[in-house]
């Protein structure tokens, strides 16, 4: 892979590293009974919003389908961790809330996936982090632009 142009290497080089994480967080959360999609959604509502978000603002931020998301909620939802709940003003809008047993059980996990994390980007200077960082939002910027035309 080291031969291949930048663009091509690292196009397929984000799609191994995104498989890889996923495998492994799926093999730390099995013992929880949680799947990382279930733990994506909740941090995207734990860190994302100011209020409970809509099944289709969730949907958004994580480049997923309403559809998909609701799989993942009812799931969420069957093991206590979040409340679907009615919006007072719109009753054809649920909302996304985590439950007080949801928030202390991601808190206790949060040791372990700051771990992940550091260990993740452990011997990667802080200038090439942040290199990468603005690389990675242009790279969404144009996705979206993408998406947009797309759709036109």
């Amino acid at each position: 892979m080291e031969t291949l142009p930048d663009e091509q290497f690292l196009f397929g080089f984000i799609f191994v590293a995104a498989n890889r994480i996923d495998t492994m967080l799926q093999r730390e959360f099995k013992k929880f009974d949680v799947t990382t999609k279930q733990w994506f959604l909740s941090i995207v509502i734990d860190n994302l919003f100011d209020q409970s978000p809509t099944m289709k603002e969730a949907a958004r931020e994580m480049g997923s389908s309403h559809q998909n998301v609701k799989q993942i909620a009812l799931k969420l939802e069957e093991k206590g961790l979040l409340i679907l709940e009615k919006d007072p003003a719109d009753a054809r809008v649920t909302r996304l809330k985590l439950t007080k047993r949801s928030t202390a059980f991601w808190d206790e996990l949060r040791s372990e996936g700051r771990e992940f994390t550091h260990s993740l980007f452990k011997g990667i200077k802080k200038k090439d982090l942040h290199a990468t960082k603005r690389a990675m939002r242009q790279m969404m910027a144009n996705l979206s632009e993408m998406d947009q035309e797309d759709r036109l």
